[in-house]
């Protein structure tokens, strides 16, 4: 526990003056006097960013080789040791964001020859624009509040190229959270408190229906500050213009923190007493923490002599979150919702290792501190909200609907000279709903919200497909780059029985992928093939048998032999999914284009994945099942849509999105 004494509030940092001021405080400032709908809207700040033709009768079966890997009996196979790459350009990425105290926004190269890059064209680089997912249409980008019939999101954005730098708010609005409209930008870095970057913000909405909006500014001398902004006009349902208060920063670091360790307000819940409290994210040596903080008019604040949580070795905490879950319910809950029905969620993006953690603890609003339900599972040390890309998020109480939705910034996994030549980098992950699982009571569910079903367009069915060990099944699906995908699969009983208990550990990432087999997996799908499977991105299940005769059953997903190219992510993502006594293994996965968005046993364990294909593009892209189970047969059923483009327009009268 960190010294109470340490956080008295010290103001040693000098200011200098800043030019022209916009005036004026907001007439909202004063103290609630009812329940309130508190919306969040973070900024999301760091991190880093044709048809298949196969005949509708039985399909093709292709055999895995001794060895471990899949080819059709005609050479091909998963090896691409035989394809030899020509690299072209030396890159040397340029260090961004370490000296401004945020993590390391350099795209590094993965696995390039001799640290050059691939040569990319443009033909492969316009197929790895999303379709249906949010991201700008240039430029580099790093969530959302729902306002007078409208969600809105802001969100980091460099309106001057596609690396990290020069940061600034962009804005879109949606009715649906799928179609956009982008407005002009929100705020920009033109004060000295926020000269070097608009950082991360969370909005509340007060009884009244007005905004306040605390972000974090990076000031002059790259102090971190937080500041207060508000809609010039709250009767614009689009928000397009903000002013900045006159006032501020109205938060320094506090004595004991860093000046570049104090970061990413929350947004504000209400407490029993009518006041407002939020958190702030830092770190004490390698201890993460969450600050608290008390407000009645988001102007003065009073530092709590306690924490509200922090995990010794953890590092930074970055976009901490902070809400309640229902035990019982099936909606989400306001951010202000306490009592016996409820567990609070604590969630951190840790700088160290740019994964988002989250725990289920209980919450004592009397003392502000957070205690996890189990502390060998707690922010930073267990559960992750998703075990690929997928970083600085944040919730927001959707009152419309009544649901929690997440949001999370997926960033780039190139180099950064494909980020430089494509034009842009990183986008949003699809958003998500989440519940509390009330069946195992430990996690939390995550599932796309329902309006990507709006995309659908025409879908094919399979029902109970066999697919006995060592084989791979093509899926006569039609164009392959926009799917939506719900497989059911079930394993053979007596396959179950005879299987030798083994005392083997596993795990996803230190595995041999997809082509390593073992007696009751992996299987599942792989996306994005060509027909030679010499690019191809698995996502699967894997079951171990332990000497207990219990079954632990991992989430994975394998891009290894995702791209012929050189310099991008090939690393194996996953991890341990809970599956319960008489529960068949499901899963979900959205494609589209470079993003692969994978939603295990009902959205218990979630992986993303980005992914550049070279030979698995356009019309090229194929579907399979695949068994590498060396003991089982696995029976699969499976609905798998095509999906429609999103609609992402230039705000009136621009050229651009910005």
């Amino acid at each position: 526990m960190a010294d109470p004494n340490a956080f008295i509030i010290n103001t040693t940092y000098t200011p200098i003056p800043d030019g022209p001021h916009r005036d004026g405080a907001p007439e909202i400032l004063r103290r609630p006097v009812k329940e309130t709908l508190m919306v969040f809207t973070g900024l999301i700040m760091l991190g880093f960013f044709m048809a298949l033709i196969i005949s509708d009768k039985a399909p093709s079966t292709y055999h895995i080789h001794a060895q471990g890997s899949v080819g059709n009996g005609n050479g091909s196979s998963f090896d691409t040791s035989k394809d030899e790459v020509k690299p072209s350009d030396t890159l040397q990425p340029v260090s961004r964001g370490s000296s401004a105290g945020v993590s390391e926004k350099s795209n590094r190269v993965f696995g390039g020859v001799g640290g050059r890059a691939y040569p990319w064209n443009n033909s492969v680089l316009s197929w790895q624009r999303t379709a249906f997912h949010f991201q700008p249409e240039k430029n580099w980008m790093n969530g959302p509040l729902f306002y007078k019939g409208w969600y809105h999101i802001f969100y980091q954005y460099n309106p001057k190229a596609a690396i990290w730098g020069n940061i600034v708010w962009g804005h879109a609005v949606s009715r649906d959270l799928i179609h956009w409209l982008h407005l002009p930008l929100a705020m920009v870095a033109d004060q000295w408190y926020d000269i070097n970057g608009v950082w991360t913000g969370s909005a509340t909405i007060l009884p009244n229906g007005r905004i306040v909006m605390l972000y974090t500014g990076s000031t002059n001398e790259s102090v971190q500050v937080q500041n207060l902004a508000f809609p010039a006009d709250h009767n614009d349902p689009l928000l397009i213009n903000w002013v900045k208060y006159s006032g501020n920063p109205v938060l320094f670091p506090p004595a004991g923190i860093d000046s570049k360790d104090f970061r990413d307000p929350t947004t504000a819940w209400h407490t029993i007493d009518g006041k407002w409290r939020l958190t702030i994210g830092s770190k004490i040596n390698d201890t993460g923490i969450a600050l608290v903080y008390d407000t009645k008019d988001f102007i003065n604040y009073e530092l709590l002599g306690s924490i509200l949580h922090g995990v010794h070795g953890t590092g930074m905490w970055e976009c901490v979150d902070f809400y309640p879950v229902s035990k019982t319910g099936k909606n989400g809950l306001d951010t202000s919702d306490n009592g016996s029905g409820v567990k609070h969620v604590v969630k951190a993006s840790l700088d160290d290792d740019r994964h988002d953690y989250y725990a289920l603890g209980t919450y004592d609003e009397k003392t502000g501190k957070w205690v996890p339900d189990e502390a060998n599972i707690d922010v930073g040390i267990g559960i992750r909200y998703d075990y690929g890309i997928f970083y600085a998020s944040k919730t927001f109480y959707d009152q419309d609907k009544q649901r929690r939705v997440l949001w999370g910034w997926i960033g780039e996994s190139d180099s950064e000279a494909a980020d430089v030549k494509k034009g842009w980098a990183s986008l949003q992950g699809i958003p998500r709903t989440v519940l509390l699982d009330t069946k195992t009571g430990s996690n939390l569910l995550q599932w796309p919200v329902e309006e990507v079903q709006s995309l659908r367009l025409s879908s094919k069915k399979f029902e109970k497909v066999q697919v006995k060990p060592g084989s791979v099944v093509p899926l006569a699906v039609g164009p392959a780059t926009q799917l939506d995908i719900i497989a059911e699969f079930e394993l053979d009983k007596e396959g179950l029985k005879r299987t030798a208990e083994a005392n083997v550990e596993f795990s996803c990432s230190t595995s041999g992928g997809a082509a390593q087999r073992g007696a009751l997996g992996p299987f599942g799908l792989l996306v994005l093939a060509d027909d030679g499977l010499s690019e191809q991105t698995p996502v699967y299940f894997y079951i171990a048998k332990g000497t207990d005769g219990n079954l632990k059953t991992f989430f994975c997903t394998d891009q290894s032999r995702s791209s012929a190219a050189s310099d991008v992510n090939k690393r194996i993502y996953g991890s341990f999914l809970p599956v319960l006594k008489g529960e068949n293994l499901s899963l979900r996965i959205l494609v589209d284009h470079s993003i692969v968005e994978s939603f295990g046993q009902g959205g218990r364990s979630c992986i993303t994945a980005r992914v550049y294909p070279t030979k698995a593009i356009y019309g090229d892209a194929r579907v399979f099942l695949f068994n590498n189970a060396t003991e089982t047969t696995v029976t699969a059923s499976l609905e798998i849509w095509q999906m429609s483009s999103a609609l992402i327009h230039p705000f009136p009268g621009e050229k651009g999105t910005q």
